[in-house]
């Protein structure tokens, strides 16, 4: 598996889901024997340009639309233990009724004043890079009608999904009792994620671990996003530069129109169908120099924590937000080899 310098989270004393998620369980002895028999190598040279995947033709594409333009905390998580697409109706069953009883208990679990809420387990067809991937599935908390009248959902309070995306590294490894899905990308209030994550650590055997994205993996972001072919440009290509300082840090942001962005890009690129690591450093070299050349600042000493292009925008402390359908599984690709590295 590639290897990637993903700083690990330390928890502490806090509400934050994170403290609910890391944690040693019995599982930890088996991730030892995927340490022992996986392969660990230096970051690749060369990846392949994101591309629309055959099997993205199975997928719902109002479902499809509903996981874009959204902000997601990503996670990465361990693999569930007897965990079965067949009982999905009977999971949504029993985490309602856990959600209720921790509300019950008084913990800070937003699903308004009532109980009135509805739990929705789902698949998301087509969601992987091969076959071999397992399905991924989609958890939803919904608020149900006032209305006795009315068979309509109310409004989606939290939504979670779970995926892996050319998961092959992981799969080889581990058992048949283990269904792997290493990525766990959430929105909506982090109190339902801590309870919900809760959940899954007790009925599974598993856990989640925050997933951030250090400036090398971002700058690969922006370079890989930058060489993809989109039918029209839908926002800015963006770059978040932090400088850290007295009393309080500094923000540097640098927009760029994508036409300009892309025939930067192309000036660079050599090879159709790839991105070298020569390639993602001369990128942003060159922005750095551009940069320097009109404000004499240079960037190269600061850090970078957000990419933002007409495909996707990720920041450094775990936030993506998908904007092109055609290239979701490209980036789900990458998020997912980020989170089996982490896992791993």
């Amino acid at each position: 598996m590639d290897s990637y310098d993903v700083p690990e989270s330390t928890p502490s004393a806090s509400s934050r889901p994170e403290d609910y998620f890391v944690g040693a369980t019995p599982l930890q002895k088996r991730l030892e024997s995927i340490r022992k028999h996986t392969s660990f190598i230096p970051t690749p040279p060369r990846r392949k340009v994101p591309q629309c995947s055959q099997l993205q033709e199975d997928v719902d594409p109002q479902k499809v639309a509903f996981l874009l333009h959204k902000q997601w905390t990503l996670y990465s998580l361990t693999p569930l233990y007897k965990f079965s697409y067949s009982n999905l109706k009977e999971y949504s069953r029993l985490l309602n009724a856990f959600i209720v009883a921790e509300k019950q208990k008084g913990l800070a679990v937003e699903v308004g004043e009532d109980f009135n809420i509805k739990v929705i387990f789902s698949t998301l067809l087509g969601m992987k890079g091969t076959q071999r991937d397992p399905e991924a599935f989609l958890v939803q908390i919904l608020s149900k009608s006032q209305l006795p009248s009315e068979n309509r959902e109310g409004k989606v309070l939290w939504t979670g999904w779970f995926c892996c995306i050319f998961g092959d590294s992981l799969l080889e490894t581990v058992s048949e009792d283990f269904t792997c899905l290493p990525l766990f990308l959430a929105n909506g209030a982090e109190s339902n994620t801590a309870i919900i994550g809760t959940w899954f650590q007790k009925t599974f055997d598993c856990y989640f671990s925050p997933l951030t994205i250090n400036a090398f993996n971002l700058s690969w972001m922006a370079a890989m996003w930058t060489a993809c072919k989109v039918d029209h440009y839908v926002a800015t290509t963006e770059f978040l530069w932090s400088v850290p300082c007295s009393p309080q840090s500094l923000d540097i942001s640098y927009a760029i129109h994508p036409e300009d962005a892309k025939a930067l890009w192309d000036s660079i690129h050599k090879t159709p169908g790839e991105v070298t690591q020569e390639e993602v450093d001369l990128f942003m070299d060159c922005l750095y120099s551009h940069f320097h050349r009109h404000f004499k600042i240079h960037l190269s000493a600061t850090r970078l924590v957000r990419v933002s292009t007409s495909v996707a925008s990720a920041h450094t402390d775990g936030k993506i937000k998908i904007l092109c359908h055609k290239y979701l599984i490209g980036v789900l690709a990458y998020l997912t080899e980020l989170a089996v590295f982490q896992i791993e």
